[in-house]
């Protein structure tokens, strides 16, 4: 049977809360990520990660949210941004929905770093509720499992259309990977991002923080692998405190 509510009937999925009250909402964006990966990569990786974690929990998984706060990349063709608040206001809406229907748990598994934000002030913002909590993943171990299964560094820390996505990406949809077009950049620091305003897109000419070339589907599924079974014991310990 299916785990995405998308795909269930009225019945279905009622049935399914009512044997675990618990669903998924992915996070991700719709902006660029090189010239070798699409622009929903934050999206895929976020379905992905929920409808495993959901098959291996019970959970349900909501149709994904592909929209996040991406001024960094205003100027990127197909590249688009929403602000962080109104991202909030939608996060705490559909779990206040979800809330009169059985709903205790709202599980956000995020693909998109700028979301981190959003997911804190939304889940404060509902930590009181009485009906429904909603509750924060993204990459556990996140650079210790890069350490152990990446070859390339990240560019300071951050990971955008590198080797670790474009890993998880051929892992996950592969047909929407060219890797004929991935290559190997590494911006110089630049103060006007880490300590002002600039945007990343002025930053880099490819798009791509990191070096893209040492992806490979099974560094992909790997990672995967881990930050699944991560995220599925994190969700059945705080469903069985409920």
């Amino acid at each position: 049977m299916t785990v995405e509510a998308k795909n269930l009937s009225r019945d279905a999925f009622a049935a399914r809360i009512a044997q675990c009250p618990a669903v998924i909402l992915p996070l991700g964006a719709t902006e660029q990520h090189g010239y070798h990966l699409p622009l929903g990569v934050d999206t895929i990786l976020a379905e992905a990660l929920a409808v495993r974690v959901a098959e291996a929990t019970g959970a349900t998984v909501m149709p994904a949210m592909p929209y996040g706060y991406s001024w960094v990349w205003r100027d990127a063709p197909g590249s688009v941004t929403v602000e962080s608040r109104t991202l909030e206001d939608v996060i705490v809406q559909i779990a206040e929905s979800l809330a009169r229907h059985g709903v205790r748990h709202v599980f956000l598994i995020n693909g998109h770093e700028a979301n981190g934000a959003t997911m804190k002030y939304a889940s404060r913002r509902l930590w009181d509720h009485a009906g429904v909590k909603v509750w924060r993943l993204f990459y556990p171990d996140l650079g210790s499992v890069m350490a152990e299964h990446c070859e390339s560094p990240t560019w300071h820390g951050i990971v955008h259309a590198c080797e670790f996505e474009t890993s998880l990406m051929l892992a996950v949809a592969p047909h929407l990977v060219d890797m004929n077009k991935a290559v190997r950049e590494y911006p110089d620091r630049d103060r006007g991002y880490f300590q002002g305003g600039r945007p990343m897109g002025e930053l880099s000419e490819s798009g791509v923080f990191g070096d893209a070339t040492l992806a490979t589907a099974e560094k992909g599924e790997a990672m995967l692998s881990i930050f699944v079974d991560s995220m599925a014991r994190a969700v059945r310990e705080i469903c069985a405190e409920a």
